[in-house]
């Protein structure tokens, strides 16, 4: 009898891409879902926008059988500590 191997699970902040030594709270994702017959000029330009005036990376790339691609963006969250005294 064959056994059944069984992947373990994975959740979705272990597949986050994060840079070692961080943590993903420390970034905010974002994910830009692109089809089949978007042009690549069309998606750069996207990309372009978003990291200039967002402040976001590029963090994955992932290309579909189908043609889709789907990217992850990632910004950096900004921790502010108040200086005001209470």
């Amino acid at each position: 009898m064959a056994r059944k191997y069984r992947y373990p699970q994975r959740t979705v902040i272990d597949s986050l891409p994060v840079e070692p030594g961080r943590r993903p709270e420390d970034y905010e994702f974002r994910v830009i879902t692109v089809k089949r017959g978007a042009s690549q000029s069309e998606v750069r330009t996207q990309l372009t926008a978003e990291a200039e005036y967002g402040k976001w990376e590029l963090a994955r790339t992932r290309l579909y059988l189908g043609g889709g691609r789907k990217m992850w963006l990632r910004r950096r969250v900004m921790r502010v500590e108040s200086t005001l005294f209470s």
